[in-house]
């Protein structure tokens, strides 16, 4: 479990995705949470930086201290079982949209529309408060990839890949908004094409 977060989070750092200390990472292994532990850079990690927490909280081994946003990643594994991994980070073109209060939900581009419906803004509340746990885990109810307003964006997947492939996506569908409208006259998909798609999306994952 450890490796893989290491693995991840230089994955994040190479593709650009975080810089220095922001952001965090967890696996969730139906018994333990493994996190990365505070003030630690996502590009340089070695497993010591990765620290063991049962669903409480509570850490389970000397060292270092887990991340101050815990409380958002075992929110949302108690919310949702389905998600056994959860990467938060602040890529810049998804964080412009947060920083913008802008959820990402131009009709662009067919996949995106299919792969995340949308992804909303949850409000915003200072960084590691309760308040921020409550507002953006109210948006996991219906959304596994969610912007937080003037701070980044965070992921839940079935694994470290999935969770990374929806970061990696959103970032990409941010940038592609961005360089669409400096290029001008974007042109969105209309009513009928947007039906179309929100019925194979329906037919792809339920929802």
């Amino acid at each position: 479990m450890k490796n893989e977060v290491v693995k991840f989070g230089k994955l994040l750092y190479d593709k650009d995705l975080t810089s220095a200390t922001s952001g965090n990472i967890s696996v969730f292994d139906g018994k333990s949470v493994f996190i990365t532990a505070t003030g630690t850079a996502l590009g340089f990690l070695n497993e010591d930086d990765v620290v063991e927490i049962d669903l409480n909280g509570n850490e389970l081994e000397n060292g270092k201290k887990a991340s101050s946003e815990k409380k958002m990643h075992l929110a949302i594994y108690k919310l949702r079982p389905d998600i056994k991994a959860i990467i938060h980070c602040h890529s810049p073109f998804a964080t412009a949209f947060a920083a913008c209060r802008k959820e990402l939900s131009a009709p662009i581009i067919a996949e995106n529309i299919i792969y995340f419906g949308k992804i909303p803004v949850a409000p915003y509340a200072m960084p590691s408060s309760q308040q921020l746990v409550d507002n953006t885990v109210k948006e996991f109810v219906d959304y596994d990839t969610v912007l937080m307003a003037n701070h980044g964006i965070v992921s839940g997947g079935s694994d470290l890949t999935n969770a990374f492939h929806k970061i990696e996506t959103a970032e990409t569908y941010a940038k592609t908004y961005v360089y669409s409208k400096i290029i001008g006259n974007q042109a969105l998909l209309n009513e009928q094409e947007l039906s179309d798609l929100a019925n194979l999306r329906k037919k792809i994952h339920g929802k």
